[in-house]
């Protein structure tokens, strides 16, 4: 298989993984106490660092962040449970790599990282895909992924794990336990400006 296609595949799943019900079980079944949850697929130095990253892409605000909605723990077993080996060899490498990035002088702690360094770290390499295509052209033969594709699906299964909780999905979005109904009209009066979960 040809790396561009195992990429796009790797990117289809991140996209399309809240679509199964399995999916969603896995996601229900993550520790809640972020304190004592141990990586099964990560290292516990890349598990604080992807908690951190999470929590960058959705902090705290008016709604729960991404760790209070156990995004890192299902990010982890969707790693560990759902991906094949090669896809999870790509990822580990890439991991790895972003892990070299935030560590500058390569023994620093990473809870030494701050949180600038997290928002840094995004603004420099979570690059648009006509970059990431650059990228690709520059180094065709590469069977690594790149810190901007890594750091891009990441965002990606953040969100989409995010929006598919619970809590998120029937108290901050617009909820309808039926929903075949049909709704026409304006979306601020539906829904008070609220996208609808399902």
């Amino acid at each position: 298989m040809k790396r561009r296609d195992v990429l796009k595949n790797i990117g289809f799943t991140a996209g399309f993984f809240v679509a199964t019900p399995s999916i969603i079980s896995l996601l229900q079944s993550c520790t809640s106490d972020v304190k004592i949850w141990t990586p099964e697929f990560l290292s516990p130095e890349q598990g604080i660092v992807l908690t951190n990253l999470v929590d960058v892409i959705l902090p705290k605000t008016d709604i729960p962040s991404a760790t209070e909605m156990n995004v890192p723990q299902f990010i982890d077993k969707y790693f560990n449970e759902v991906l094949e080996d090669e896809q999870q060899e790509q990822f580990r490498n890439a991991f790895n790599n972003v892990l070299s990035i935030l560590k500058k002088d390569g023994d620093e702690s990473v809870e030494k990282i701050s949180e600038d360094d997290y928002k840094s770290l995004l603004d420099t390499y979570m690059l648009g895909e006509d970059d990431i295509d650059q990228e690709r052209e520059d180094n065709p033969e590469s069977l690594e992924m790149t810190k901007s594709e890594f750091l891009n699906n990441l965002k990606w299964m953040t969100i989409k794990a995010y929006v598919t909780t619970e809590e998120i999905g029937e108290h901050v979005l617009a909820y309808d336990p039926v929903p075949s109904a049909y709704y026409c009209g304006d979306l601020q009066e539906l829904t008070g400006g609220k996208s609808w979960s399902l």
